[in-house]
């Protein structure tokens, strides 16, 4: 079965990389570019959105950073990075929480807006303090998304946290300091990372020959 990824090293990409890595399956990489071939019509047929990430597997299209780690985890089960029955219920929780109601507080903090109290009803989020306060809450007594174990709830979860603290657009607080130590350290990760640094050298290189 043919596994084609589909990115730019300076985006959300990196989580999928990461999630790949884990699966540890061959597959082709496409990079795009945000000015040209990301916006053509060849890659528009596959993700109308003309965003990257995405993958093609044996035909299938799945877009959707959470999307598509929670479809290479069933695709690839011998990986074991899908949930246990037991595991089931936070494995899902939490997955759509990071995609969902903290994805949503943070990019509006980020930009500078947050609903007022009265409001706040409105939103699934409530307000930006009690999204970051459920899930500290929740690394606080759970070494991985659903306790003990890694799985590929913690790929989504762990990159939104570990780029959240990077970028200080989610608290340094030690049950997310904790959290991104464990992940960095695995071997997966390094070698997405390694990967998607040397596609950036690689372009900015070309952007300064071009310059």
């Amino acid at each position: 079965m043919a596994l084609t990824f589909y990115t730019n090293p300076m985006s959300r990409g990196q989580i999928v990389r990461w999630m790949l890595e884990e699966v540890g399956e061959p597959y082709e990489t496409v990079v795009l570019d945000y000015a040209s071939t990301m916006k053509a019509d060849d890659y528009a047929r596959i993700n109308p959105m003309k965003k990257v990430p995405a993958i093609v597997h044996d035909g299938r299209v799945v877009t959707e950073c959470a999307a598509i780690c929670a479809y290479l985890a069933e695709a690839f089960p011998q990986a074991g990075l899908a949930p246990t029955a037991d595991e089931r219920a936070d494995y899902y929780r939490w997955l759509f929480f990071a995609a969902g109601p903290l994805e949503q507080a943070v990019t509006n903090k980020a930009n500078g807006w947050e609903p007022s109290e009265e409001r706040s009803r409105m939103f699934g989020y409530g307000s930006y303090d009690l999204a970051v306060d459920t899930i500290d809450h929740h690394l606080r007594g759970h070494s991985y998304v659903t306790g003990d174990r890694f799985t590929a709830a913690d790929v989504y979860v762990g990159s939104a946290i570990m780029w959240g603290t990077q970028f200080g657009t989610l608290p340094a607080l030690d049950s997310f300091k904790a959290y991104g130590e464990r992940l960095s350290s695995r071997e997966a990760y390094g070698r997405g990372k390694a990967i998607d640094n040397g596609l950036i050298a690689e372009m900015q290189a070309k952007q300064g020959a071009d310059a």
